[in-house]
């Protein structure tokens, strides 16, 4: 059975002096609808000055003690919890429901600025955002660095089986992939340049271009950035699952250097495997071209090996094979350095491997056109 109900109202009383509004009955959800409709109806008809009567207030709950504040005003309902007459369960929810109308602020629409604001913002943003992560890598390069020269002398402390395990993740296991690419974009670049180079009558000098493209360029390039995107990922996913799960907590906790552990194993292994996959890139590429050379231009391979003999130094060999060190370097550095700043959470792990790919085939590419620009200022 229902509970019954106290008829509930409120009415003006316009007799005295002054007016007089007096709060009559069970302020309920049962009466809500009713109230609601005699507080609209009376808005507007009374001020500061008209005095408000609870001393017929009856039961009260939350929906009533909530219209009461919209039809009295909050400020009010304060100082009338403080003077009425009220049972006291009925004064706590009235207090209740002022502070929490007080708290309650509907957040003011902030000016929309111009597009060129934001666009400057957005710009300045991503230049701090720059530097502070060149700063980190800086930083990172230096502590690996420190690392393997404290445990240069101590040959007991060298991680060798930990070190060839990542040689055959990211070397032999790579290899592959880059000879299948290289292969395939040699064939594409002896095509397109004996395509040009026909209408000048020039297209004997395809072999020079395709040599001279893998053995200084497209050789350790092409290598750099698969593996920014397959080893710095890997090396990115595996640090981050470990600091997600305080497995490198653990680590710092029994007294290990998580650097020596995990970073620099995986950078020496990076440093022995990419400049072998460059000269099987710089080998596959070169294959590459000189098949379409013998397909589409009647090349024979005995005169492709003679003109690479006689027009390619070895040089440009040295000058490509070079620059294979430094960014594996750079690339299992930023993997490892994204790792450790996974926060926790699955979603940080994807965040920051989609990082690492950036900034790695982002370093690649400046380094690989500074190294250009020097190289060719050098006359090398």
């Amino acid at each position: 059975m229902e509970p019954m109900t106290t008829q509930a109202s409120a009415t003006l009383d316009t007799t005295s002096n002054p007016a007089c509004l007096r709060i009559v009955g069970d302020w309920t959800l049962a009466n809500y609808a009713s109230l609601k409709r005699s507080s609209e109806r009376l808005a507007g008809q009374y001020d500061q000055r008209t005095e408000i009567d609870l001393e017929q207030l009856g039961q009260l709950d939350t929906a009533g003690a909530s219209l009461l504040a919209e039809l009295l005003g909050a400020e009010r309902l304060s100082r009338l919890t403080e003077t009425a007459q009220l049972p006291e369960a009925s004064r706590a929810l009235l207090q209740t429901v002022y502070c929490s109308v007080q708290d309650f602020c509907i957040p003011e629409k902030q000016p929309e600025k111009s597009v060129l604001i934001q666009l400057l913002s957005r710009i300045g943003c991503a230049v701090d955002t720059l530097w502070q992560d060149t700063l980190q890598i800086l930083g990172f390069v230096g502590l690996i660095l420190q690392t393997l020269v404290l445990r240069l002398f101590q040959p007991r402390r060298w991680r060798v089986t930990a070190v060839v395990a990542h040689i055959e993740q990211t070397g032999l296991d790579a290899a592959p992939i880059v000879a299948l690419l290289t292969f395939l974009v040699g064939a594409v670049v002896a095509f397109l340049g004996a395509t040009v180079l026909a209408g000048f009558g020039a297209s004997i000098f395809t072999v020079d271009l395709v040599a001279f493209s893998f053995l200084r360029e497209f050789g350790v390039l092409l290598t750099a950035i698969l593996m920014a995107g397959r080893t710095a990922s890997a090396f990115t996913a595996q640090i981050g699952s470990m600091k997600a799960n305080e497995e490198i907590d653990a680590i710092r906790t029994l007294g290990l250097d998580p650097v020596e552990l995990l970073v620099v194993p995986r950078v020496l292994a990076l440093l022995i495997a990419l400049p072998l996959l460059t000269f099987l890139a710089m080998i596959c590429g070169i294959i590459g071209g000189g098949v379409v050379c013998a397909l589409s231009l009647d090349i024979s391979p005995a005169m492709f090996l003679s003109l690479l003999q006689s027009d390619i130094g070895v040089q440009h060999f040295l000058v490509g094979l070079a620059k294979a060190p430094f960014f594996a370097f750079l690339i299992a550095a930023i993997g490892c350095l994204e790792g450790f700043k996974v926060s926790g959470s699955a979603e940080s792990v994807g965040a920051h491997t989609t990082s690492s790919v950036v900034q790695s085939i982002f370093v690649v590419i400046v380094l690989d056109a500074v190294a250009a620009l020097f190289f060719m200022e050098m006359g090398w």
